[in-house]
């Protein structure tokens, strides 16, 4: 399952999809009428010259068809000319045709390249590239209406990155940064594709874990830990503490996140240099 993120109104794009799906059926009409009127105008003008030009041979009316003939090459120059008249009109047209769907194929990519701005803008996390807060909480509202409708369970997993502080007061806060993108990428590859990590703000991140069972969490915990940073050729450990809980019938996203922090806090509280496997808010 892949991951969902918010979702974006899709009338516009799909207005302008149709609108040029539209205007390529009208275009392959178009050209297939052009060669279809070239390939009959050819086998009329055939038919138009051997009907003229056979009687007189057979008839060898030397005079009679030379003065038909005559006529005959006039009408078959003024159709080729009719034809060559609606030809170019025909290309215009199409000329057109390919223009408008230039200028709409530009305006897609330019409305996708804005989209896409103001998506990373308002869902993700400058630094992390993670979902931001707003976000997280809106996913978590709609994952507590999922979880009650369908029964199936939902655990949050909150983490307090260790450290942080240090590494600032030490290195400065590009190290910190760094730190924090770090972590942030251990832990995108250590969830589920159905999961949805979450920076709530400086070095506090959630992750709502659907379809996830309780004991379930420690497996997340373990593809997390261990992991190290290189900085100025030294190498940081980068450990974190963790509290998580699972939804309880009729509870609310408030409740639910207050129980995970309280099990975050318990194991802050009984070892700062645990691995992160903390007590569960059953």
């Amino acid at each position: 399952m892949e991951r969902e993120g918010p979702q974006s109104n899709p009338t516009s794009a799909s207005v302008q999809a149709e609108q040029i799906r539209a205007s390529m059926r009208n275009l392959q009409r178009r050209q297939w009428w052009m060669w279809s009127s070239a390939v009959l105008v050819t086998l009329l003008l055939t038919l138009a010259i051997a009907s003229f030009a056979f009687p007189g041979l057979l008839s060898q009316a030397e005079a009679f068809s030379s003065f038909y003939l005559n006529q005959t090459v006039r009408g078959l120059v003024g159709l080729v000319l009719l034809f060559n008249v609606y030809t170019v009109y025909q290309q215009t047209l199409i000329h057109r045709i390919q223009k408008q769907l230039t200028e709409q194929m530009e305006a897609m990519t330019k409305m996708e390249v804005r989209t896409e701005e103001v998506y990373k803008l308002a869902a993700l996390d400058a630094l992390t590239g993670l979902y931001n807060r707003r976000s997280g909480e809106q996913r978590l509202a709609s994952e507590i209406l999922r979880a009650e409708r369908t029964g199936r369970p939902l655990t949050i997993l909150v983490l307090d990155l260790d450290g942080l502080k240090s590494m600032n007061d030490k290195h400065g806060h590009a190290a910190g940064d760094e730190l924090i993108r770090t972590f942030a990428q251990c832990l995108n590859r250590a969830i589920r594709g159905s999961d949805l990590a979450v920076r709530f703000g400086g070095d506090e991140f959630l992750v709502l874990l659907p379809d996830c069972k309780l004991e379930e969490v420690r497996y997340v915990l373990t593809r997390l830990s261990g992991h190290k940073m290189e900085h100025q050729g030294a190498s940081v450990n980068i450990s974190f503490s963790a509290g998580w809980a699972n939804l309880r019938s009729g509870e609310g996203s408030e409740e639910l996140l207050k129980r995970a922090d309280d099990a975050l806090y318990v194991n802050k509280r009984a070892s700062k240099e645990a691995s992160g496997i903390a007590p569960a808010a059953g």
